[in-house]
């Protein structure tokens, strides 16, 4: 069985921090619109703040996002659906 990827980030979020607060999301997405479009989907449109940079050779996408989350939970999850899109890392 492996190791929760996100459990010492959950950790580090319900020591360091309080709650609730704006959260820096990051992802890289593959260029693709509907990869992305997933991706933005995870976020309240008219809440968060999302920014996207191209890479150098345009196949892939930074995303960035600032959203209000109420507890560590919160980020938690976003990060693990995230992490369920074919293509995208949670970083």
């Amino acid at each position: 069985m492996s190791k929760d990827p996100f459990l010492s980030l959950l950790e580090k979020l319900r020591a360091e921090k309080q709650w609730p607060q704006v959260y820096m999301f990051k992802f890289i997405s593959p260029a693709d619109n509907q990869t992305i479009a997933k991706v933005q989907e995870l976020f309240d449109a008219s809440q968060a703040q999302i920014s996207m940079r191209e890479s150098r050779n345009g196949n892939y996408v930074a995303i960035s996002v600032k959203e209000l989350m109420l507890t560590p939970e919160n980020v938690i999850e976003r990060c693990r659906l995230a992490s369920e899109i074919p293509g995208v890392m949670v970083l």
